[in-house]
């Protein structure tokens, strides 16, 4: 088992940044026009994932009031899910399938500290066997929480409305697509997709000034 990349922080950022330059042009001018992406490394374990199905097609404003109601319930921590009934944590604000997903993801008791060490493959394999995690949903576990080197989120519009902008594409790629369009930026996929999104952000906001 080969223990994945980390990224630590912008150094780690600048070395992929520069990698990826070499390899397309394209992302170095990206990278002229968005300056250091943003890491927005967090903590991982439950509380991450448990976030992510709080925010679930739902307004930030909105998974941050229903975060707020389970903090005050008390309801963070697998122990206090595991023993609340689906009745106490959709009094606390979660709907009826989001519930069912928490105590799910409770009473699994995954291995977090194990997830630190495991490939990225074993990551997504894992995560994505609960109910409620999605491949989106561990693919951002991978690139955020653990701060994997080497994942993508082909799935995100954001990142294929960034694609077609960035390389000149007819039309915003298909997940399938962008995922082996990918291929060609590993070892450093994740600094690509941080490239990626802070470049939809700068071009939106460039289209917007020029319209």
């Amino acid at each position: 088992m080969t223990t994945p990349r980390i990224i630590l922080g912008e150094p780690c950022l600048a070395e992929g940044i520069d990698w990826l330059s070499r390899l397309d042009p394209r992302f170095a001018r990206a990278a002229g026009l968005t300056g250091m992406p943003p890491l927005r490394l967090r903590a991982d374990g439950f509380e991450a994932l448990l976030d992510a199905i709080i925010s679930q097609q739902v307004s930030v404003a909105s998974a941050t009031a229903i975060r707020a109601r389970m903090a005050a319930a008390g309801y963070l921590d697998e122990d206090r899910i595991d023993a609340a009934s689906e009745e106490d944590l959709r009094a606390a604000g979660l709907s009826r399938q989001k519930a069912r997903y928490a105590r799910a993801l409770a009473a699994a008791r995954l291995d977090y500290a194990g997830l630190r060490q495991a490939p990225t493959d074993g990551v997504i394999a894992t995560l994505v066997a609960l109910p409620g995690i999605g491949r989106w949903t561990a693919e951002i576990y991978a690139m955020f929480a653990l701060g994997h080197a080497d994942v993508f989120a082909p799935g995100d519009l954001a990142l294929q409305e960034s694609a077609r902008r960035l390389f000149g594409l007819d039309e915003r790629p298909s997940e399938k697509d962008l995922r082996a369009m990918s291929l060609a930026w590993a070892p450093w996929r994740s600094v690509a997709a941080r490239l990626l999104w802070s470049y939809y952000r700068v071009d939106r906001g460039r289209e917007g000034i020029m319209g």
